[in-house]
C-alpha cells in the first residue's frame, strides 16, 4: 500500500475519532498561578499578562522549566504545547511527571520527551516510564509525529491511575500500560509532580547525537497553555498515607480514562504507521519481552531483533519510492496536488 494510501486511512480514522465524543471537551484548565512554579531559569521562562500560558526559551546559557505546585498520587496530567520552530536539533523539551526530588534512588516517572529536529524532517519524540529507581530496565517507546508541532497548540496528556497508564497526543492513545502482579515495583507507585523543561542534550537527542543545538537559531521557544491536572493531592513523605480511593474513582470515570472503539483504531493504526522503536521488540536488550508488553504479530514483523524497524521501515521504502516517481512529470504533479501527504509529512 502507498504513503498516500496509509495516510488518507491514518486521517479517516482519526476523523472516525474526532467526531466521537472527545475525552478533553470538558477539561478543567487553570492558570499557571493555580497550579504551577518556576523550576529553573527564572528568566528565561515568560507567563503571559492573563497567566494562562508560559514560554519557555533555550538560550546559550541556560535553558529553563516549570513544576507543578502539588504532587499528586495518581493523576491526569495535560496541556496544548507548541514546539520550537526552524532547526532545533539537540533541543529537548520535555512534558514528564517525577519525584526524583524527593525519591533519589527509587524515583517514578512517567515521559513525554520531543527529541529536537531538522527542519523539514518529521518530528520524533519518545515515551518512557520507570517504577522504584528501574532505570536500568528503560521502557522507551520512539516515534514521528503525523504533524508539524511547531506551526500550532497540540495537546499531549498523560493519565496514571493504580491500573493502567495512558499516552495521548489529542484524542489519539499513542500507548496504554496496563499494570499486572509481574510489573512489581517497576509500575509507578508514589505520588509525583508534573514537569515540563526545554534543556540542550546535543549529545544524544537528534539522530544519537549527530546534530547539535546551533545557537545562531536562539533562543529556542516551547509554549504552553490550557494546562489541567487531576488527582490526589498528597505530601509524600507524611507518615499516615491520604486516602485517595475518592480521586481515583474520579479519574477512572472520565473520558481520558478508557479507550473507545473509534480511538483504538486510531491508536493501532499510529503505531504501524509512526513507531519506529520499541522495547518490547528489542529481543537483544530483552530476550524475553517485560512482562506489561503485548506482541502485537503485526506490529513484531516490521521490527528487528533490535526493537528498530527492518530495512528503515515503510518511511524509508516510500522515501526511495517517491524519489523514483518524482523523475516522471505525471507523478510529481500528483503527489504535489495531495494536501494529506504534505499535512503528514
Amino acid at each position: 500500500m502507498s504513503k498516500s494510501s496509509y495516510n488518507h486511512i491514518f486521517i479517516l480514522i482519526l476523523c472516525l475519532c474526532l467526531r466521537s465524543s472527545s475525552a478533553f471537551t470538558n477539561l478543567n484548565t487553570l492558570s499557571f498561578e493555580e497550579s504551577l512554579s518556576p523550576l529553573f531559569g527564572d528568566a528565561n521562562l515568560v507567563r503571559s499578562p492573563d497567566d494562562l500560558s508560559v514560554r519557555l526559551l533555550l538560550d546559550r546559557y541556560t535553558g529553563s522549566g516549570f513544576i507543578s505546585s502539588n504532587m499528586y498520587q495518581h493523576g491526569f496530567y495535560s496541556s496544548m504545547i507548541k514546539l520550537p520552530a526552524d532547526y532545533t536539533a539537540g533541543v529537548v523539551v520535555a512534558f514528564y511527571t517525577s519525584n526524583g526530588d524527593v525519591f533519589e534512588k527509587t524515583h517514578d516517572e512517567l515521559d513525554i520527551e520531543f527529541l529536537g529536529n531538522i527542519k523539514g524532517k518529521p518530528w520524533r519524540f519518545q515515551t518512557n516510564l520507570y517504577g522504584n529507581g528501574s532505570t536500568h530496565r528503560g521502557r522507551e517507546e520512539r516515534y514521528r509525529l503525523w504533524f508539524d508541532p511547531s506551526k500550532e497548540f497540540h495537546r499531549y496528556s498523560i493519565l496514571w491511575t493504580p491500573h493502567k497508564i495512558i499516552f495521548w497526543v489529542d484524542d489519539v492513545p499513542i500507548r496504554e500500560v496496563i499494570r499486572n502482579d509481574a510489573m512489581g515495583a517497576d509500575y509507578p507507585a508514589k505520588p509525583m509532580a508534573l514537569y515540563a523543561t526545554i534543556w540542550d542534550a546535543s549529545d544524544w537527542a537528534t539522530s544519537g547525537g549527530k546534530y547539535k543545538a546551533n545557537y545562531k537559531f536562539a533562543p529556542f521557544v516551547a509554549e504552553f497553555k490550557s494546562f489541567s491536572l487531576d488527582g490526589c493531592s498528597v505530601d509524600p513523605i507524611q507518615e499516615v498515607p491520604m486516602d485517595c480511593s475518592d480521586s481515583v474513582d474520579f479519574l477512572e470515570s472520565q473520558d481520558y480514562s478508557s479507550i473507545n472503539s473509534h480511538q483504538r483504531a486510531a491508536m493501532r493504526r499510529f503505531r504501524q504507521r509512526f513507531m519506529y522503536y520499541s522495547y518490547c521488540y528489542d529481543t537483544l536488550r530483552y530476550p524475553e519481552p517485560l512482562p506489561e508488553c503485548v506482541i502485537v504479530p503485526a506490529e513484531k514483523d516490521r521490527f528487528k531483533e533490535t526493537g528498530r524497524l527492518k530495512f528503515g521501515g515503510t518511511e524509508a521504502r516510500e522515501r526511495r519510492r517517491n524519489r523514483r516517481q518524482q523523475r516522471r512529470p505525471e507523478i510529481e504533479i500528483e503527489i504535489e496536488s495531495d494536501p494529506d501527504d504534505r499535512k503528514l509529512l
